[in-house]
């Protein structure tokens, strides 16, 4: 019992100090700087989705920044081919003369933080690539496998508005993000902060909080968090009801969902869920940690039909009746 206090004062400690270093050079987005965090303290990656000039390269190099971990950032282009991003076998001469031999050059995957912006941009077989590295954390070329650094978090962006010249992610891929973190238009307060920035002034500068050790620990302490049966049994049951194919699903799911979540969604929820229970000083995941982290967790695994769009119905609509409908103990 005393270890668990001690993890759980040192996650309040690291997560607060996280956070507040890179809400200091993201104006808003709360849910999104959350998310992020959560993100890194579970071991997951997220899909920053938004509109231009909404701060989802910022928060994703403040993140960078505020744990001291190395970061790269790919720009997603249509010309870009996978060995851009995972790395190629290059042939160099060897200290002794009139020898060549092969060797493997690490391409921007092979960093603890990488910024994919505009991951949309790219074409499906350069986005296939990231599948390895975003489940398994490692990268195969020439038949030979390469763990990538520990930590590894990838943080993707894409503008849903812009579609000319992209490529919908696919859904295999779309199931490798923990969280779908949308970037909402900034209040009047925000915004006149923003605009009193003078053009030629950079976001405030991100001071390091916590290491690679820290990040590691924290994740520990996360996935070490005692969860319930029958709170786990209610993340399961609400991704159920999610399903148009099951006796649980309301009416409205079985009309316009096409594909539910994956059990991904499941372990999703409860992982995630257990972040925010630590990041609130909470011993336990609950209940209400599930429903908290269950849009960002589940929206982007599921996946609507054309009439759903026609009637205005989105996924986030349908989650939040389905969190209303799930009972908490099961019946």
């Amino acid at each position: 019992m005393q270890a668990s206090t001690v993890q759980a004062g040192e996650v309040d400690r690291v997560g607060a100090a996280i956070e507040g270093a890179v809400a200091a050079a993201v104006v808003g987005q709360k849910e999104a700087v959350r998310g992020a965090l959560i993100c890194l303290a579970v071991g997951g990656h997220a899909l920053l989705e938004g509109a231009p000039g909404l701060g989802k390269t910022t928060l994703a190099r403040s993140l960078a920044a505020a744990v001291r971990l190395r970061s790269r950032r790919i720009q997603f282009t249509p010309d870009l081919m996978p060995a851009d991003i995972t790395g190629t076998s290059v042939l160099r001469a060897s200290p002794r003369e009139g020898e060549a031999a092969f060797r493997f050059e690490p391409g921007p995957l092979f960093a603890n933080v990488v910024l994919a912006d505009e991951i949309n941009r790219a074409a499906p077989r350069t986005q296939s690539a990231l599948l390895e590295a975003m489940q398994e954390g490692t990268v195969t070329v020439a038949e030979t496998t390469h763990a990538l650094p520990d930590p590894f978090v990838v943080l993707a962006t894409q503008n849903p508005i812009e579609m000319r010249g992209t490529y919908p992610l696919p859904e295999a891929e779309l199931d490798r993000f923990l969280l779908n973190l949308r970037f909402s238009y900034p209040d009047l307060d925000e915004l006149t902060r923003l605009a009193g920035r003078p053009e030629d002034e950079a976001p405030q500068a991100v001071q390091p909080v916590a290491g690679a050790d820290e990040v590691r620990r924290l994740r520990a302490a996360v996935r070490s968090l005692p969860a319930a049966e029958h709170v786990v049994g209610y993340a399961a049951r609400l991704v159920m009801a999610l399903h148009p194919d099951r006796p649980e699903a309301s009416e409205r799911v079985r009309e316009f969902v096409e594909l539910g979540p994956s059990p991904r969604g499941a372990r999703a929820l409860a992982l995630a869920g257990r972040a925010v229970a630590l990041l609130a000083g909470r011993h336990a995941l609950a209940v209400e940690d599930v429903r908290e982290i269950a849009l960002p967790a589940l929206r982007h695994r599921l996946i609507l039909d054309l009439d759903a769009d026609r009637a205005g119905v989105s996924a986030d609509d349908l989650i939040r009746e389905a969190i209303e409908r799930v009972p908490k103990e099961p019946r």
